[in-house]
């Protein structure tokens, strides 16, 4: 019982630190978004029930270097489900990018146009029905050979661009709506097995990073996830001019803070500005609730690691002192990863349209 009870200890914190690294980018600060998006076709249908997931790019904290992750067909996990697809944004000193899932409703995705039906709100690819998905033939390339669940409805891209985030210096301006951000609270699911092992292995592709490529990667998008062999789709052009991150310049990569007391000085917000002075008051004092907040856990975490590093520092072993220093790292870089999403919750809360009572003027 006892060794059971450690084992489920164990688990439970491995997947803590698995859950901390799905939003941390440990190593480097990523200070340039990512490149536009490229140009590509994309591949048949291969079977009924299997939904189309964009292709966007990734980060490699290994290599300092964006890749292409292909666009591909996905079998969705539960019928209803819908794939909402990750993001870039600008987090206030460097991008962050936010994952994807599958979900009954399609979220909020950065207001990115990756196309195929996502052209930066909702999904105009196809519709669930009676257990079945109805494809979109007008956007979403389908064999109706082979796949008769099918309809045809016209689509107008409202903006055409390639810019590949959102936020930031050149990003796309958009914030979730209120339904989107409820679409987020809803029960979903991360991406499945066969997603992951697809951004494995187009990490683990050279050909597929920004720096060989240029922005136009030979395997833009598959027909499976995971095969990057058979039926793949070349870009066939890259979506704009592509420049490199100055991370991967050497003496340009900047390294993550590894204690609390190495980062920067916390701002106080700037005051709101609603155009409703009592909505003003709320959120201002929302805001300085946060703020307390921030700081507080600021002064407890940096207490605990002086305290932490003062005993190290007599136990003379140099293995247990590159532990805690690891530790200390990585505790920092959640701490400040964390405050980034509140502040920006917050400011996607403030910038949201004012609710209306009944009778439809603004409160």
């Amino acid at each position: 019982m006892h060794s059971r009870s450690i084992r489920t200890m164990l688990f439970a914190l491995v997947m803590l630190c698995m859950s901390a690294s799905a939003f941390a980018r440990i190593g480097v600060v990523i200070t340039v978004g990512p490149p536009p998006l490229p140009v590509y076709e994309q591949p048949i249908c291969p079977g009924d029930g299997y939904l189309w997931t964009p292709g966007y790019w990734g980060w490699g904290d290994d290599f300092n270097d964006y890749y292409w992750i292909p666009g591909t067909w996905v079998e969705a996990p539960e019928v209803g489900f819908l794939w909402t697809p990750g993001y870039w944004g600008w987090g206030g000193d460097s991008f962050v990018f936010y994952d994807g899932y599958w979900g009954p409703q399609v979220g909020f995705y950065g207001g990115i146009n990756y196309g195929f039906g996502y052209f930066g709100n909702g999904f105009e690819g196809g519709r669930w029905d009676g257990g079945h998905f109805f494809y979109n033939r007008a956007v979403l390339n389908v064999n109706v050979t082979n796949i008769h669940n099918v309809y045809n409805t016209t689509v107008r891209e409202t903006t055409v661009n390639r810019v590949s985030f959102n936020g930031g210096n050149g990003g796309v301006n958009v914030r979730p709506t209120p339904e989107q951000e409820a679409a987020a609270h809803e029960r979903h699911i991360g991406p499945v097995a066969a997603q992951t092992q697809h951004s494995q292995e187009a990490r683990n592709n050279p050909e597929q990073r920004a720096s060989r490529n240029q922005g136009r990667p030979a395997i833009a998008a598959t027909d499976r996830p995971g095969d990057f062999k058979t039926n793949v789709v070349k870009a066939s052009e890259a979506g704009g001019r592509y420049t490199p991150a100055p991370n991967r310049a050497e003496g340009n990569t900047r390294p993550a803070p590894g204690h609390v007391k190495d980062l920067p000085a916390a701002e106080k917000p700037a005051p709101p500005n609603t155009g409703d002075k009592k909505l003003d008051q709320k959120y201002q004092k929302q805001q300085d609730k946060q703020y307390g907040q921030q700081q507080k856990e600021r002064q407890k975490l940096q207490q605990q690691q002086e305290k932490e590093d003062q005993r190290v520092s007599k136990q003379n072993n140099d293995a247990r002192r590159q532990q805690v220093e690891q530790q200390h790292q990585q505790q920092t870089q959640q701490l400040q990863q964390r405050h980034q999403q509140q502040s920006q919750q917050m400011q996607q809360r403030m910038s949201a349209p004012a609710p209306r009572p009944e009778g439809g003027k603004p409160r």
